[in-house]
């Protein structure tokens, strides 16, 4: 019998509620006791202090960090999150769930994720490289094309991963654009890298309304977040001739019943910086964008967004978890309760960008690329295949659709390490 030993390192809300997603995948599998643990928590993490040369010559001190949950079967893959929210908690379990995306559609890669705990918007153009460049300095040891490949998330982006990959270049003697993705099409970059994650979103929705023979002319839907992912989810599915009746971001969000222009909407920002005060709609917030009546609803910021308190008063058809753990886990059981809502979980709604980011890595290696006609429809095969798999574990043994994700994507990686075993 294994004796769990819980460590203190990683404990926040989010990490539990990660925690407590693999728990029940276990149990719903019967995973092995000597397994569990090995499975569950992170391989390795690392912290680091990050000095910056602000502009006024004064130095701050950051702190970040990157947490390698899997590398059983593979490189770990995971974005990297400047924020002024950041935990090493939050960073472990997005990490957890990238092992359980990554092996769910079948891509060779672990989890991990990293963190610095700052406000991008509050660095000038040089003080953001100074950071992006000195972070990577630090992981160097740590990360590489065949250890651990980074990407961009929550405020970062191309240009933070252009700095990233120049630096471990430099370290290496040699130009090594495999060491991230999501990096511009000049240094390597993968057509249809851009809108990858959102256009997987837009993609499952497609069919998931299909599924729910709901025609997509027909269907409104509501975006909380308009970073990337959002932007780029609302674009697809208005090209798809869906309704997008509103969308926000951290500032707050805009509401019109008959329909946003969305090019015009992300052309305001790209001059704006923050949708606060455009003029398609009205003002809406964030908490009153998640209740508004719409056939599907994207939570496409932050995790923990949909909670015990606000779950009974959603009023959509179709919830697509765009962004990574937006449901907390007793609103979760909440919404299956309900029984009127169907669920696109995280693990796979938002796999699209990790999907591509494996498409840009193998360009990468190659030095062969792809066309972004290409790229799609290799990425719509491998989302198609997930999702016939999500289905056919749901029908099975009668789970819940996330339960369904995450038990197929547990059970691989832990077939993974029992298969290679326990190094002495």
């Amino acid at each position: 019998m294994s004796k769990a030993v819980i460590s203190s390192l990683y404990d926040s809300d989010v990490f539990r509620m990660a925690c407590r997603q693999f728990d029940q995948a276990a149990d719903a599998i019967n995973l092995a006791e000597d397994i569990r643990d090995r499975t569950k928590y992170p391989r390795r993490c690392i912290a680091v202090s990050l000095p910056v040369r602000r502009d006024d010559g004064s130095v701050t001190v950051f702190e970040g960090y990157r947490v390698q949950h899997s590398l059983s079967t593979g490189p770990s893959k995971g974005g990297i999150r400047f924020h002024e929210n950041v935990t090493l908690g939050e960073v472990a379990a997005l990490a957890m769930w990238m092992s359980w995306k990554c092996s769910l559609v079948g891509l060779p890669y672990g989890g991990a994720k990293g963190g610095v705990i700052v406000n991008p918007r509050e660095l000038s153009p040089t003080e953001l490289e100074h950071l992006s460049r000195r972070y990577m300095q630090e992981l160097i040891g740590f990360v590489g094309p065949q250890l651990d490949i980074p990407a961009p998330d929550v405020g970062t982006n191309e240009q933070i991963m252009a700095w990233m990959m120049d630096t471990y270049s430099n370290h290496m003697g040699h130009i090594s654009p495999g060491v991230v993705t999501g990096k511009p099409i000049s240094l390597g970059g993968s057509q249809g890298r851009r809108e990858a994650t959102g256009f997987g979103v837009a993609h499952l929705v497609g069919k998931y309304l299909e599924d729910m023979r709901i025609p997509i002319a027909k269907a409104t839907v509501a975006i909380q977040g308009f970073g990337n992912v959002g932007s780029e989810t609302a674009l697809a599915l208005s090209a798809m001739g869906a309704r997008i009746i509103a969308v926000s971001d951290y500032m707050g969000g805009v509401h019109n019943a008959k329909g946003l222009n969305i090019k015009k909407a992300m052309a305001y920002v790209q001059y704006a910086g923050v949708l606060k005060d455009f003029e398609g709609g009205e003002a809406i917030s964030n908490e009153q964008l998640l209740e508004l009546e719409c056939t599907v609803l994207v939570p496409a910021a932050l995790e923990r967004v949909i909670t015990e308190k606000n779950a009974p008063k959603l009023r959509c058809r179709l919830l697509a978890e765009a962004a990574n753990g937006p449901t907390t886990n007793a609103a979760n059981k909440i919404i299956e309760n309900r029984g009127d809502i169907e669920l696109i979980p995280d693990v796979l709604c938002n796999s699209g960008g990790v999907i591509v980011s494996y498409f840009e890595w193998l360009q990468n290696l190659q030095s062969f690329y792809w066309g972004r006609d290409e790229v799609l429809e290799k990425l719509k095969g491998i989302l198609d295949k997930a999702k016939e798999s999500v289905e056919y574990q749901k029908r099975k043994f009668k789970f819940g659709r996330r339960l369904a994700a995450l038990t197929l994507g547990i059970a691989r990686v832990a077939e993974a390490k029992q298969k290679r075993g326990l190094f002495p």
